[in-house]
């Protein structure tokens, strides 16, 4: 039988700059396996490539080619495209499919099935990664992973689909081991937090949101503006929840008192911030199209 991964720890990234991207792969793969310069450097080469194949097409067809200097992999603020985000996995034989694709049926019908999702929405990416036969939701804009149970996991990602957000799910054999020493490791935002002590993060986390009016992104440097919470929605999931977790034995903690305020307080922040980075995007200039990506031209192509 084989042990858990990374000895149980698990690995997490706390927003810096714009690099949701980069914390968005290395959690995927849990540890830093990736920094912005080697996004960077994939970015660059697929400019080369697509550039090369839109003279090549030109010649072919006896048209003058007009290539613009600007990237569509990686922006100048440091965002980058879903191609970059795909060929950082693929180093690691890892694949990344669109959640709506024919191949990802059984993982629409049961997410828990699989083993990640990459979430993306304008300028921010994240993963949900099961880690040890348990779902995190891995945002960097959190200060820990938040722990998923398997109910809310499929009830969350259709929340996101419902609020615009492209999701793909990465299939593959993940790294067991972080390959890196500690030394290495030490990115400045990169931490590895045992389940436990990222349990009571989360919960300090959600602690301080109810007692206060600030938002709990708050603390991974990010501020979401202030929006209306969609209490029907969050009323309306949390009331699915309980009925589907009646009756359930077996989960440790599931049976705790203050699960329900939990998963209400966890669905409204939900809720919340998935609106506020909408209206950041938008506010930044970024407008939505009905994939939910910039029309800057970083596209889910």
């Amino acid at each position: 039988m084989e042990g858990p991964i990374n000895g149980g720890m698990l690995y997490h990234e706390v927003q810096e700059s714009k690099l949701c991207a980069v914390h968005c792969v290395n959690t995927v793969l849990q540890g830093p396996f990736f920094s912005e310069f080697d996004l960077a450097a994939l970015a660059s080469d697929l400019d080369r490539t697509e550039h090369q194949m839109m003279l090549e097409g030109s010649a072919a067809s006896g048209g003058d080619a007009f290539l613009s200097e600007e990237s569509h992999n990686v922006s100048m603020d440091g965002d980058f495209s879903i191609q970059v985000l795909q060929k950082a996995l693929e180093v690691w034989d890892l694949q990344v499919i669109p959640l709506h694709s024919p191949v990802a049926e059984p993982a629409q019908v049961d997410p828990e099935l699989e083993n990640a999702f990459i979430c993306h929405l304008q300028d921010h990416w994240f993963c949900i990664r099961k880690v040890n036969g348990e779902w995190y939701n891995f945002d960097s804009l959190y200060a820990a992973p938040e722990h998923l149970s398997r109910f809310y996991l499929s009830a969350y990602l259709d929340t996101l689909k419902g609020f615009g957000w492209s999701i793909f799910l990465v299939r593959g054999t993940f790294p067991k081991e972080c390959p890196v020493t500690s030394g290495e490791a030490s990115s400045g935002y990169g931490q590895w937090l045992l389940p436990e002590d990222a349990q009571r993060i989360t919960k300090s986390c959600n602690n301080n949101n109810n007692n206060s009016s600030g938002d709990r992104r708050e603390v991974a440097g990010r501020r979401s503006p202030v929006v209306v919470e969609d209490d029907d929605l969050s009323k309306a999931i949390a009331a699915s929840l309980r009925e589907n977790e009646v009756g359930v034995s077996g989960n440790d903690g599931d049976d705790d008192d203050d699960l329900e305020a939990a998963i209400a307080a966890s669905l409204e922040d939900s809720s919340s911030a998935l609106r506020g980075v909408a209206v950041a995007a938008v506010g930044d200039g970024g407008g939505v199209t009905e994939s939910g990506s910039k029309d800057s031209g970083f596209q889910d192509k």
